[in-house]
């Protein structure tokens, strides 16, 4: 088993402007801490039946399984950002080399009982296992080193609770954690057995006596009760999203969505590109609830920006399914901009993450513009092998503004243009429909004559329609 230091991350914020809504929500989400040090932890770990997940100080370990050492540090250092995200204090790191996780105790009883003196000798409550773990798994590992354990799933599950700010977030988090839950649930002792029947059942009479209910199954009915009105609620959010897409779609204005590993810079490309206000903060998963914002191109066409949640390598199959309704965001846009950051100890395996998760949503076949974030702090060498694996890529700062001039020309170049082209002749008095024209078409020529505005564009079929009224209406 080899140690790999764990460092802390030093969570930076950029000045902002006193009326910004981005700066008052990580004000507030900074506003509690916890203290180190003031809980008091059972000694005997099973006297607890359902526990709360609650990080204090930790212990990480990992299980290095195939590719390089170098990965499998990377994903260990990722796993303690993740755990600092959460509000906890990292102890130390640990991996250990295998062929596979063990299938009792994902370490192997030796390792395993190693790990109980480490968490013994640091003072560690809780354990954090660098995979998603099987429950019995959890069950045993806990048994021998005598804290709480988590996975990574739960891990991330937790910190998408605490950012999770609208109702729609807030919903769809509850019902990744539920369904995470539900095969999790145990308890101890006499919980097991608490029935409802035979003389216990008090003199309720024909029907009630019989071994009962136990406090689990209890839980578990409850727990898919509440799973299913969660998927009511998600779905009846999701018919909104689509009322308010079809409405975009209707007025022919592109859309252009904003996907990539979490903190890769994606919130701060927004309000480069828009002068948007939404919170952009140098931690894991900052942003959960979707921001819209319009944006104009160079030439002046108009198109909708879609800030998305960050992707995280094994990214849980429960957030995939809860936040299925807000990924169809992406799924949906005429264009993709993937964010990478430049300066990550391994870009490139964030890249194949983020891919894989789009694949999972049915976006694979979106057309894609890679955007090399972060150039500012990035060793040129790492950005010229991205520029060379990734062909027509663009290098920016968001921080710094460099490289947008390029980002723009080439985001313009690959929006979808509209279908017709026609000559119009627009009367003066109808301004209204040569605005149209700048912000839903592509206006290749102008002239003012005496009968009014003469243009030549290309429009989207629905502008079409109305010009082409006009024309007929004008020619009688």
């Amino acid at each position: 088993m080899s140690a790999v230091s764990v460092g802390t991350v030093s969570v930076g914020t950029r000045a902002a402007e006193p009326d910004d809504a981005g700066q008052l929500d990580l004000e507030n989400r900074q506003a509690l801490r916890r203290v180190a040090g003031l809980s008091t932890e059972l000694q005997d770990v099973t006297e607890v039946e359902y526990r709360t997940l609650r990080l204090e100080r930790v212990v990480l370990m990992g299980v290095w399984t195939d590719g390089t050492l170098a990965t499998a540090e990377n994903s260990l250092r990722e796993l303690s950002r993740l755990a600092e995200t959460a509000g906890s204090e990292v102890l130390d790191g640990l991996i250990q080399r295998r062929g596979r996780p063990d299938a009792a105790t994902y370490v192997g009883a030796g390792k395993a009982a190693e790990l109980a003196e480490i968490v013994a000798s640091t003072g560690a409550d809780t354990v954090i296992c660098d995979g998603e773990l099987a429950p019995g798994q959890l069950r045993q590992l806990e048994g021998i080193v005598r804290v709480k354990v988590i996975d990574r799933t739960a891990l991330i599950l937790d910190i998408f609770a605490q950012h999770a700010r609208s109702k729609e977030g807030k919903t769809q988090v509850e019902l990744a954690q539920l369904e995470y839950l539900l095969p999790r649930l145990r308890g101890w002792g006499e919980s097991l057995s608490r029935q409802a029947g035979g003389r216990v059942a008090g003199g309720g009479g024909i029907g009630t006596r019989g071994p009962g209910e136990t406090k689990i199954e209890t839980d578990r009915r409850r727990i898919r009760a509440r799973v299913t009105k969660l998927r009511r609620e998600v779905a009846a959010m999701s018919t909104g999203r689509n009322v308010q897409r079809r409405q975009r779609r209707r007025h022919d204005v592109p859309s252009v969505a904003i996907a990539g590993y979490t903190n890769a810079g994606k919130s701060s490309l927004l309000n480069r590109l828009t002068g948007a206000q939404v919170l952009a903060d140098d931690s894991l998963f900052a942003t959960l609830d979707p921001a819209v914002r319009r944006a104009r191109t160079p030439s002046g066409r108009v198109f909708t920006l879609t800030d998305t949640v960050g992707f995280v390598r094994h990214l849980p199959h429960q957030l995939v399914d809860a936040f299925r309704s807000t990924l169809e965001e992406v799924a949906e846009a005429d264009l993709i901009l993937h964010v990478v950051d430049a300066s990550d100890a391994d870009p490139r395996s964030q890249v194949a993450a983020v891919r894989d998760v789009l694949g999972q949503i049915g976006a694979a076949g979106v057309p894609e513009l890679m955007v090399i974030n972060k150039a500012d702090a990035a060793d040129q060498i790492e950005i010229d092998g991205l520029r060379l694996a990734e062909p027509g890529s663009v290098v920016v700062s968001a921080r710094t503004g460099e490289g947008f001039d390029d980002l723009l020309t080439e985001l313009d170049r690959m929006l979808p243009r509209p279908e017709r082209e026609m000559s119009v002749v627009i009367p003066y008095d109808r301004g209204d429909l040569v605005s149209r024209i700048h912000a839903e078409g592509e206006v290749l020529q102008v002239r003012h004559a005496q009968q009014g505005t003469e243009l030549t564009a290309r429009v989207p079929p629905g502008l079409a329609a109305e010009l082409s009224r006009l024309a007929t209406s004008m020619s009688q």
